[in-house]
C-alpha cells in the first residue's frame, strides 16, 4: 500500500509530458500503422490542449480530491459497509471508474451538446501520441470529474483508488492512440478484455457505424457485455470526422468548434435524402 501511495503521488502532468516524448519518438523510429508527415506540426497544434488542461489541472485537480475526500470521510458508498481486501477493492475501483467512463463516453457520443466537445477528440484525422491530449478542456471537466465523483458517492472508492486509476489510464491511452503497428493476435488475446490499440482505432473510423463503438478505456469488456463491440482490420480505418477538413484541424479553431454549428455528415446525408 505503501508502495501505491507513492506511485500515485507523482506529477501525473510530468508523466503525460515524458510518455508524450517516449511515444512520439517511438513514431518517428518503429513501424507504424498510418504514414503521415509533417508529424512536428501536428504535434504542435495539439500541445495546446496539454497547455491547457496542465493550467487546469491546477484547479480542478484539487476540487475533485477535495470532493471524494468529503465523500469518502462521510462514508458515503456501498463498499464502506462491507468488508474486503484492499487488492480486491483496488480492482473493483479501477473497473468501476472505467466503466463510468465508458458510459459517460458513449453519452457524451449521443448527446449533441457533449458531441460538440468531444467532436475535437474525434476530428484528427493524423491520429498519433499527440492525438491522446487533443481534448477540449471543458470536455474533460465533464468526462472525469462527473464520473470520479459518481463511482465515490455510489460505491465509496477513494482517492486511492482514483489515483490507482489514473496511473494505468494515462500510459494506456497513449499505447491505444500511439500510431505504431500491433499485431492482431494482441486482438485475438487481451482483446478479449482489455481494449486494444487496433479496436481504439475503429472508434476513430470515419464511418459513423464504427465510431459509435468500442467506448472502453481500459476493459473491452464493457463494449461486450453493452453491445457496442464492433471489429474492422486496421488497414481498412480512414481516420477523422468527414466534416472536418485539413482547413478546421488548427488548435484556435478546435477550442471554438464547439460554439460553431458543424453538422455531422451523417446528419447531412439524412436531410439530403
Amino acid at each position: 500500500m505503501e508502495t501505491l501511495n507513492t506511485l500515485i503521488s507523482i506529477n501525473f502532468d510530468l508523466l503525460t509530458v515524458v510518455l508524450l516524448v517516449i511515444f512520439f519518438t517511438a513514431e518517428n523510429v518503429l513501424n507504424t500503422q498510418f504514414k503521415f508527415d509533417k508529424m512536428g506540426k501536428h504535434l504542435l497544434e495539439n500541445i495546446g490542449f496539454l497547455i491547457l488542461i496542465t493550467l487546469l489541472n491546477l484547479f480542478w485537480a484539487g476540487i475533485i480530491v477535495a470532493g471524494v475526500d468529503w465523500l469518502n470521510s462521510n462514508q458515503i458508498g456501498l463498499f464502506h459497509y462491507l468488508n474486503m481486501p484492499i487488492w480486491l477493492f483496488l480492482l473493483l475501483s479501477l473497473m468501476l471508474f472505467d466503466m463510468a467512463n465508458y458510459w459517460f463516453h458513449r453519452i457524451a457520443h449521443n448527446v449533441s451538446f457533449l458531441w460538440s466537445f468531444h467532436r475535437v477528440h474525434h476530428s484528427d484525422s493524423r491520429m498519433d501520441a499527440s492525438s491522446n491530449i487533443r481534448v477540449h478542456p471543458i470536455e474533460l471537466v465533464f468526462y472525469f470529474g462527473s464520473s470520479s465523483f459518481l463511482m465515490a458517492a455510489i460505491f465509496g472508492l477513494d482517492t486511492t483508488g482514483l489515483g490507482l486509476y489514473v496511473l494505468v489510464i494515462i500510459p494506456y491511452v497513449f499505447i491505444e492512440h500511439c500510431n505504431l503497428k500491433y499485431p492482431t493476435w494482441i486482438d485475438k488475446t487481451f482483446g478479449l478484455v482489455f481494449t486494444t490499440p487496433n479496436f481504439h482505432r475503429v472508434h476513430h473510423d470515419q464511418d459513423e457505424f464504427y465510431t459509435n463503438s468500442n467506448y472502453a478505456d481500459i476493459f473491452i469488456l464493457w463494449d461486450r457485455i453493452f453491445g457496442t463491440f464492433k471489429y474492422k482490420h486496421p488497414e481498412e480505418v480512414k481516420l477523422g470526422l468527414k466534416e472536418f477538413d485539413d482547413q478546421k484541424q488548427s488548435f484556435w479553431y478546435l477550442m471554438k468548434t464547439p460554439f460553431i454549428n458543424i453538422p455531422r455528415h451523417s446528419d447531412t446525408n439524412q436531410n439530403s435524402k
